[in-house]
């Protein structure tokens, strides 16, 4: 791990790229998805992922006036939720390191009558104070990012001592669903990303993007190494997804 966080060069799906290369890559890649973002993801999972978010929400606890960061706040479902439940005296921001996501998600609020703060940037430099967020929440975004010790650091920064952070991710299949969702992988996945979203080459990517993240152990220990406590994980749908939760002292 310690070779690998010193190298110049990290993997792009399955293929080892420079860690530069690899921003540039994800970059291009939501733009391109951008459009069809919320399509896709109801189509691919069947909806599930909204059933995966609402219980993300649930586990986050956010009150009124809690302040809550949203990383890769992508188009805003998390987000949005969150506005709801901190109401007038709370503060959610709404942040993406890409610029077509974000406005997506912008927008998203807009349209429900939430004016929230918006801040493009990368998870791994977070542009906010110490000890300043109730809760931390990363969607769907801790895959993509090159240095995940480095932002999972920035996001303990940020958070106020007892407060939560929430990674919901992709993850590690059960066992006896494997080869199935293989199949649906490497084959359903890039025939929808051809046909719906015009698309194939990200979706192909997306699958490999899966794999290569860390299994749901793993991540659990990344995030206690880091430095949280009551670090604790739920297995969603079979652990095609997996929700972690931790604490800052």
């Amino acid at each position: 791990m310690f070779q690998e966080k010193m190298s110049k060069n990290t993997h792009f799906g399955y293929n080892p790229v420079d860690k530069q290369e690899k921003v540039a890559k994800v970059a291009e890649i939501f733009d391109s998805v951008a459009r069809n973002y919320d399509l896709m993801n109801d189509i691919m999972s069947a909806g599930i992922h909204r059933l995966w978010k609402a219980f993300a929400v649930s586990q986050a606890g956010v009150r009124e006036g809690c302040k809550v960061l949203d990383i890769a706040s992508g188009t805003g479902d998390l987000a949005l939720s969150f506005a709801r439940k901190a109401g007038n005296t709370g503060q959610v921001w709404l942040t993406d390191i890409n610029a077509a996501m974000l406005d997506l998600g912008r927008d998203k609020l807009l349209n429900e009558g939430f004016i929230v703060p918006v801040a493009q940037c990368d998870a791994s430099e977070l542009p906010f104070p110490d000890n300043y967020f109730d809760r931390v929440m990363i969607s769907f975004g801790l895959r993509h990012i090159t240095d995940k010790e480095k932002a999972l650091k920035e996001m303990k920064r940020v958070l106020k001592p007892g407060g939560k952070l929430l990674v919901l991710e992709f993850s590690q299949i059960w066992k006896p669903l494997e080869k199935l969702y293989d199949i649906y992988s490497y084959a359903v996945l890039p025939w929808l990303g051809k046909h719906v979203a015009k698309d194939q080459d990200s979706y192909t990517w997306l699958a490999e993007s899966i794999r290569a993240h860390p299994d749901q152990e793993s991540l659990a220990q990344m995030m206690q190494m880091t430095g949280f406590i009551c670090v604790n994980y739920f297995n969603l749908t079979g652990g095609i997804a997996a929700l972690h939760t931790g604490l800052k002292l």
